[in-house]
């Protein structure tokens, strides 16, 4: 048995993770949103992150619970993100910190052995990292957090692909300010 491989992020409706500058403003979740994130940190096994999604998340949420007003949802967050076993693949950096062990080789060889071991379900995250497990068929799950907004360009979700992949639809949801969840499982 092999473990299970998701890659879930939200995205604009014109299909983007990230707008162009990095922008993240409009992806900003409600209360509930943020709780089903929490959620799903709590029950990842090991999380895969490129080198930009890394900097992002260990420049805040190692110390997020600190901070002042950091709010109950917030400090659960923190702590369930800091027990997350990570792995992080980069070439150019060159440590990391927390919970997190840096691949600095092929992260397909690496995604491909990480498979194979006994544990719980892993998340990768990340454009570029994705998008390697993606056109190597390595990814379960798709999991789409539709934001209602049009930003026009930046950092898309979906990578050029060599082949089709047939996807079965397992769950919608609805979320405040007409946030959509869908979850696809990829068909085997």
């Amino acid at each position: 048995m092999t473990r299970y491989l998701t890659f879930g992020m939200s995205l604009s409706l014109d299909g983007y993770i990230a707008a162009p500058g990095d922008d993240l403003g409009w992806s900003v979740p409600s209360d509930e949103l943020f709780q089903w994130w929490s959620d799903r940190v709590g029950a990842t096994g090991l999380a895969l992150y490129g080198r930009k999604l890394w900097e992002t998340m260990s420049s805040h949420w190692p110390t997020a619970d600190q901070q002042p007003g950091a709010t109950p949802a917030q400090i659960e967050y923190a702590r369930r993100w800091r027990d997350m076993p990570k792995v992080v693949f980069s070439s150019t950096t060159s440590a990391v910190e927390g919970n997190a062990r840096l691949v600095t080789g092929d992260a397909v060889t690496e995604i491909t052995r990480l498979k194979t071991e006994d544990g719980g379900p892993m998340d990768v995250g990340g454009a570029t990292l994705a998008a390697a497990a993606m056109r190597a068929g390595l990814i379960d799950e798709y999991l789409i957090v539709t934001h209602p907004v049009l930003v026009g360009g930046g950092t898309p979700f979906f990578t050029a692909l060599d082949n089709w992949v047939n996807l079965n639809l397992v769950e919608t949801r609805t979320f405040p300010d007409g946030v959509l969840l869908t979850r696809y499982q990829t068909r085997r």
